[in-house]
């Protein structure tokens, strides 16, 4: 089993910032890669980045690719999405996500650990 807890969301005008952690705990096997969802109302949950844990390759959705950036703490077990430039259409609720496999996908079906989600607002 494994744990992921989300922080770091909120409110922030159009052009600004937000940083998100993910802090996961227990069983280091079901981890191996990491990746950072959203959803709004209404929608499919949309892959927005993921890493693996013992690689430095990192994955972008085009719509983030170039403001957002995805990192990890290993020893910290804490992955950040670094949101930058951030817009209104980046509104959504943002979920952090674990599986087994050192592979990062952007099928939300591929991941086996969620996050309860953290709420990110960009007012215009």
């Amino acid at each position: 089993q494994v744990q992921l807890v989300e922080s770091g969301g909120g409110v922030v005008q159009t052009g600004g910032s937000l940083r998100l952690s993910c802090t996961a705990s227990g069983t280091p096997s079901g981890s191996r890669a990491m990746g950072w969802f959203r959803q709004v109302p209404g929608k499919e949950r949309e892959f927005v980045a993921g890493q693996p844990w013992l690689s430095p390759s990192t994955y972008y959705a085009d719509s983030v690719k170039g403001r957002f950036t995805v990192s990890r703490d290993n020893a910290q077990n804490t992955v950040y999405l670094q949101m930058n430039s951030l817009k209104p259409t980046d509104t959504a609720i943002y979920y952090c996500a674990a599986r087994g496999l050192n592979l990062v996908t952007s099928r939300a079906s591929d991941y086996d650990y969620w996050g309860r989600g953290t709420q990110v607002t960009v007012s215009s």
